[in-house]
């Protein structure tokens, strides 16, 4: 059993991560508030939960062995796979999933995508045993905003964009299609928010608040020169989304 990983980071997408350890290339799926913690070419240290099953072996990644516990315990649901658990620990964090078993709290668990009202239901009869708060600060499901919001402008910061232009595009994205907003699925909103920094409809870029004809306010580069990077980001994490079932899938 693979219980944690350290080595220089090779590869950043959006739903996992290659960590190279001495030589061995191991990809690592995470939620997006772990992938936007990894940079390109710096040592990470992540701990690790394996998952085998007949025809493959998957690793998950996770910040510290906190995580890793709520996920494993997760994995103990009837009808709770390793990419629910990974889903739900994209929208809380391992205190807040603690609070809501313990209190049973089942509208917390309908908040993340793929989760319906019988299935939060059935996570906390099961869970209320298993995870007891432990006191520690926790993220509030409720707190401003879209609970996917924070996840997906930390996945476009961490591919290179500044918050002031990922938040931008963000917004415009969104309001072009609501629809795809209102589902709630962190990965598709970022695929969505790609593919309008990209200029993939030839959509002429909003225009960054408080920055001038050349630069954004924090000096950033043009909208022509996001839409070159942003391309090459695409292309580097296209595969990856293809194959990998999104973080916030079902299980």
């Amino acid at each position: 059993m693979i219980s944690s990983l350290r080595g220089t980071v090779t590869h950043v997408g959006l739903t996992s991560a290659v960590i190279d350890v001495n030589g061995f290339g191991m990809l690592v799926n995470a939620t997006p508030q772990t992938l936007a913690s990894l940079r390109t070419g710096e040592t990470a240290s992540v701990a690790t939960s394996m998952v085998v099953r007949e025809d493959s072996m998957t690793l998950f990644g996770f910040p510290d062995a906190d995580h890793r516990e709520v996920f494993e315990t997760l994995l103990g649901v009837s009808g709770v796979g390793p990419r629910l658990a990974l889903a739900v620990l994209a929208v809380h964090d391992p205190e807040a999933v603690r609070v809501a078993a313990a209190s049973g709290d089942d509208k917390a668990f309908s908040k993340v995508p793929g989760i319906g009202p019988k299935g939060a239901r059935r996570i906390v009869l099961e869970l209320a045993d298993k995870l007891v708060p432990t006191g520690a600060t926790h993220t509030a499901a409720t707190s401003a905003g879209p609970v996917w919001q924070p996840q997906v402008l930390q996945a476009l910061t961490g591919l290179g964009w500044t918050e002031k232009d990922a938040t931008a595009a963000l917004e415009a994205a969104t309001a072009d299609e609501p629809d795809v907003a209102a589902r709630g699925n962190v990965a598709e909103i970022l695929r969505l928010t790609l593919r309008w920094l990209g200029q993939d409809t030839g959509r002429a870029p909003r225009a960054p608040r408080g920055g001038g004809a050349g630069t954004t306010g924090t000096g950033s580069p043009t909208a022509g020169t996001r839409t070159s990077r942003s391309r090459g980001a695409r292309t580097a994490t296209t595969a990856t989304a293809d194959d990998d079932t999104v973080a916030a899938g079902r299980g």
